[in-house]
């Protein structure tokens, strides 16, 4: 099947190529978020998961930890990159063709207030913009749980064949 380990609460590895190639981005992200699909290794290292997916758009909650600081001493801007990335990459997983994969083309990140292992939760919501054939955009943000805005993105992807490659 897939290359899978576990942690004390939850699975992580990839999803089998056939699994990829077969089923609905949709229903993926949705076994993924009920615990019958792995999250990603990376997940794991950045503290945050996938807590939410619909048509077109996609919920992830994390929380920063002082193992994410940069020399300065408050979260490294990958951090926010990261998991704006995966937001914004994972509402166009939605809504991709069954048959076809996508890939972040390019992704620009605003990061607009300090984030610290004192910031609590994070909640990162994105949307897709645009859906063509070969070329999706999303938009999303980084909020604390109150609200008050910490970075915003947008992406553009790659829709292709990955047979084709």
């Amino acid at each position: 099947m897939g290359d899978y380990w576990y942690s004390e609460d939850q699975m992580f590895g990839s999803i089998p190529p056939e699994r990829l190639l077969s089923t609905p981005g949709l229903e993926l992200a949705r076994e993924m978020i009920a615990g019958k699909l792995p999250a990603p290794p990376m997940a794991k290292q950045m503290n945050f998961y996938m807590s939410e997916a619909d048509e077109g758009f996609c919920a992830f909650r994390g929380t920063p930890l002082r193992d994410h600081y940069n020399p300065a001493g408050v979260v490294h801007g990958g951090w926010a990159g990261a998991l704006l990335d995966s937001a914004l990459g994972c509402c166009v997983w939605t809504q991709i063709p069954v048959g076809k994969a996508y890939g972040t083309i390019e992704f620009k990140v605003h990061l607009v207030r300090p984030i610290s292992d004192k910031t609590g939760e994070c909640i990162c919501e994105a949307r897709v913009v645009h859906m063509g054939k070969t070329l999706a955009t999303s938009e999303g943000t980084i909020k604390t749980v109150d609200g008050k805005l910490l970075a915003h993105g947008t992406e553009t992807c790659a829709i292709f064949d990955p047979l084709k490659r």
